[in-house]
């Protein structure tokens, strides 16, 4: 095994074909996939669509690499079975446009936040889904937001920056 179950060998067989069908919206297309309903988000995005954007940290919810929005919530895409699905996907890959990023996309660049950047995407996808509800957080605020994704290079401080620096740029916009 290499850091993450392989779900062909180990488990339910979730990828065998003979499932059923599963209707997803993601990044604004519509997909039908033959999967177990059973199989989490995480691997239909990955493994059935080749969107790899999110990240396999954990598998239970605990780390935050794995974060897509549904219905613009942020979820825990390990967890989520495909099957129970309920509105669009988006993921880091849908968030913004090459020519048009996601203010949260621009600021993390103009930060410069990333170290190895594994769990960037799901930085990224936390912190849009906290600025729609909470347009000018408090450095507390944003703590408790942000502190149920992990980083192990440390880039907390950053990522705040990143957040303050992003609220402006969705209240000028």
């Amino acid at each position: 095994m290499t850091g993450r179950p392989d779900f062909a060998t180990v488990g339910p067989k979730w990828r065998r074909l003979g499932g059923r069908t599963v209707k997803l919206s993601v990044n604004g297309v519509e997909h039908e996939l033959d999967v177990e309903p059973e199989m989490p988000l995480l691997w239909a995005l990955r493994d059935a669509l080749g969107i790899t954007g999110p990240k396999y940290g954990c598998g239970i919810a605990q780390c935050g690499a794995c974060t897509v929005h549904v219905n613009g919530l942020a979820v825990r895409s390990c967890v989520l079975r495909v099957g129970d699905v309920q509105g669009p996907v988006t993921t880091i890959e849908g968030l913004g446009q090459a020519d048009a990023l996601h203010a949260v996309q621009a600021a993390w660049i103009e930060h410069q936040v990333a170290q190895c950047g594994y769990c960037q995407s799901g930085q990224i996808m936390a912190a849009a889904a906290f600025l729609a509800i909470q347009p000018e957080p408090t450095d507390e605020q944003i703590d408790r937001a942000m502190s149920a994704n992990l980083c192990r290079c440390g880039t907390y401080t950053r990522i705040r920056e990143v957040v303050h620096t992003a609220a402006a740029k969705l209240r000028e916009a």
